[in-house]
């Protein structure tokens, strides 16, 4: 059986080698490219980020990445987000008194945690949501490696009697915040599944192995 097909989408987004790496050893074929014809027909394609919600967007949009996203969720075709990928997904993001629209594929804003000590960065606890494919097979204690300052705090997609509801993954700094969100074919991380040693390459497998 062939390896599944990913994309690891490649918009100017920080350093991209340990999730390829990361990818790789979760059993896929891994291509980094912006390529819209390549994107649009691998199995899968993870949208990373790492920095600034603006910057991010800016580096999307030039690479028309917010259209490719768009067009793979409609085909029916997944998408993961990771980090500040995770945080372009909702409709916008504030930092420093700055509103930035994101790609609105989840209602909702993107803003600093209220918490005594920024950035949120090292190992933590996640609560799983109920019946999740991303956390499947892992201990309750597990910890995964967060690096942030802002998150989505709270879900503001209502209920639809069609379809499923999302599962909701929650961490905790100060406040509770948004760890992870799986949307039929869209989910996203808030922490960093490659820097997440044991637990994160058993996330990627999950993803992986769902596509």
């Amino acid at each position: 059986m062939s390896a599944k097909s990913v994309v690891l989408l490649d918009y100017g987004s920080g350093n991209l080698h340990s999730a390829e790496r990361a990818l790789v050893r979760a059993g896929a074929s891994v291509e980094v490219t912006a390529d819209p014809r390549i994107a649009l027909a691998a199995d899968g394609m993870v949208v990373p980020g790492v920095g600034a919600f603006a910057a991010c967007m800016a580096g999307l949009r030039a690479v028309r990445g917010e259209r490719l996203i768009g067009q793979r969720l409609a085909g029916g075709r997944p998408v993961l987000g990771i980090c500040v990928g995770m945080q372009i997904l909702f409709e916008r993001g504030v930092e420093f008194g700055v509103e930035t629209e994101g790609c609105a594929e989840w209602p909702g804003v993107v803003e600093r945690l209220a918490a005594p000590v920024l950035p949120h960065m090292g190992w933590n606890t996640v609560t799983p949501a109920e019946n999740s494919t991303l956390f499947a097979g892992m201990d309750p204690e597990t910890r995964f490696y967060f690096v942030h300052t802002y998150a989505a705090q709270s879900w503001d997609l209502p209920p639809s009697d069609h379809l499923a509801s999302p599962r909701l993954t929650w961490s905790e700094h100060g406040k509770p915040f948004l760890a992870a969100v799986e949307n039929g074919v869209l989910a996203a991380t808030q922490f960093h599944p490659e820097k997440s040693g044991d637990a994160g390459a058993q996330l990627l497998r999950n993803w992986v192995g769902s596509l």
